[in-house]
């Protein structure tokens, strides 16, 4: 057969396999590349390469040259064949090996290999279709004809005969393809309605899926809240632990000083009373009456100021007593204010919204499409010099202020040099140096320069100690408490530094970048302590 001799032609003559990648040799013959390289390697320590279908020699490793126009014949031939497998139909005449079957003829109610088709009868009455398994039920059961019409009233298919002496005599009928061509009609538009249902499922999948995205990103949100709120109450419960044990401390040693002083006195008044009592006892001792008599009075032997000072040591002894207890609890009271701020805090929002204000934002410096990131550029961005817009340096403020309320907002910087954040007041300057955020009193910042981070006001710098290992921070204003505080975003969340301050304007959110850019990554709404 055609397709046995070309299937031949495939076949690799080294695995005897179909060919893998096929190359060619100078000499015109292919083999599979993994075939002849293996080949090759072999004859490499005799320095003889030769063909293996026709042995000629090459005097040099030859060359392998990938041959396109047998791979496409060959991906081709191996479809074709792989469809016509696929229909696991064979042909009915060929009985000593299977062959796959390229026609059905449903008169003869066989299936046809290449070779039978060509010989097989070309009258009319013979239709041929695709390859079938099942060719009885294209034929009426009745009358054994084929099926060429269709009943619409019994929606059925008959023959000829069954629509002109059959139980279907008189009935409307439809050629077949006609009948199929309207349920073709009603097949789609039923499939578009179901094509409309699947959208409508599909776009109601992508909601859950969004807020199950979103669900996520709150959660995770709120972990980093809890996690700031634990610090913060961990910080304050140190400080507060702290006091509390150096006020203990400072009473207890004025105590002990105190008392030091007393029993130094009573000591030196006991060693006085046990000298005077030696004395007695050596008069009481001596038998010559006349030296005894001759002593002093024993009234006169006690000091004349013993009274006084015996009241003065009396009243020594009362002013000593215990610590100063209300002291230590009026410091303590300070746990009411710290359960009062954690209350409070477990009722803060998620975030919110800090949208960027170009009219703000100096020429030098970027605004993305969604108002979230400040970016450093050479490109002069020549907006219109209003009073609003920074003039000299690389400053953008938030469309939003704040004037009550706790709120925090995350910032995330890329590539910068120099970058600061924090909040200011809208009357900040905008043009000279007092416009420079945090060089003035309006205006609290975190500021990074050279790997060296501080925080800076009114033009008074603190270094940080500690480096910070990310570009994440965290600002969080608790605008009645007067607090402004700056947190890394690392695991766990460390708190930087807090500023102590009466606002009295409202603050918004500033951004100063240089070579890089500051993106905005979360923000808050205002809450209200619970009643």
């Amino acid at each position: 057969m055609a397709s046995a001799d070309l299937r031949a032609e495939l076949d690799c003559s080294i695995c005897l396999h179909t060919y893998t990648d096929p190359v060619m040799l100078r000499c015109g013959h292919n083999f599979c590349r993994v075939c002849i390289d293996r080949v090759l390697d072999t004859q490499d320590e005799s320095g003889v390469y030769t063909c293996p279908e026709c042995r000629e020699e090459f005097q040099e490793r030859p060359a392998l040259m990938r041959n396109l126009a047998l791979r496409n014949i060959m991906e081709n031939f191996l479809f074709t064949q792989h469809k016509e497998t696929e229909t696991g139909i064979c042909c009915t005449y060929c009985v000593d090996s299977p062959v796959p079957a390229v026609k059905s003829c449903l008169m003869c109610e066989a299936s046809l290999c290449e070779k039978h088709l060509r010989v097989h009868s070309k009258s009319s009455e013979h239709v041929l279709s695709d390859p079938r398994t099942s060719l009885e039920n294209r034929k009426c059961s009745v009358h054994k004809k084929i099926l060429e019409y269709y009943c619409t009233e019994d929606s059925a298919c008959i023959c000829v005969s069954c629509s002109l002496v059959g139980e279907h005599k008189g009935h409307r009928v439809e050629m077949l393809d006609e009948a199929s061509e309207k349920k073709k009609k009603k097949l789609r538009h039923v499939l578009r309605k179901l094509t409309a249902k699947r959208q409508k499922t599909e776009e109601r999948v992508q909601n859950l899926e969004e807020r199950w995205r979103n669900a996520q990103g709150k959660a995770s949100g709120e972990a980093e809240r809890v996690t700031v709120l634990f610090t913060d109450i961990r910080r304050q419960l140190d400080d507060l632990e702290k006091r509390v044990l150096n006020e203990i401390s400072r009473q207890e040693k004025e105590e002990s000083l105190s008392v030091s002083s007393l029993i130094q006195k009573l000591e030196i008044k006991k060693d006085e009373l046990s000298r005077r009592m030696r004395h007695i006892e050596e008069l009481c001792n001596m038998t010559d009456p006349l030296t005894v008599l001759q002593e002093p009075d024993t009234g006169d032997l006690c000091d004349p100021e013993e009274e006084g000072g015996d009241e003065d040591i009396n009243r020594c002894l009362h002013d000593v007593g215990d610590l100063d207890v209300a002291v230590i609890s009026d410091k303590l009271h300070t746990l009411c204010d710290l359960i009062t701020d954690i209350r409070r805090g477990i009722y803060m929002e998620g975030p919110g919204d800090i949208l960027l204000d170009v009219n703000t934002a100096a020429n030098n410096v970027l605004i993305s499409d969604d108002l979230k990131t400040a970016t450093w550029t050479q490109n002069n961005q020549n907006r219109p010099e209003t009073a609003e817009r920074f003039q000299d340096y690389y400053q953008v403020m938030s469309s939003r202020g704040f004037t009550s309320g706790r709120h925090y907002w995350d910032v995330e910087s890329s590539g910068s040099v120099m970058w600061m954040v924090g909040m200011c007041y809208p009357s900040i300057h905008r043009r000279g140096r007092q416009s420079y955020i945090g060089d003035n009193n309006k205006s609290w910042i975190l500021r990074r320069c050279n790997n060296q981070y501080s925080v800076r006001h009114d033009g008074k710098e603190i270094r940080l100690p500690d480096k910070i290992s990310i570009d994440r921070v965290r600002i969080c204003l608790d605008y009645e408490a007067g607090q402004l505080s700056f947190y890394e975003l690392c695991d766990p969340i460390r708190h930087l530094h807090t500023f102590t301050a009466t606002f009295t304007e409202p603050l918004h959110a500033a951004l100063s970048v240089w070579r890089g850019s500051i993106k905005i990554s979360g923000g808050s709404r205002n809450w209200e302590k619970p009643s």
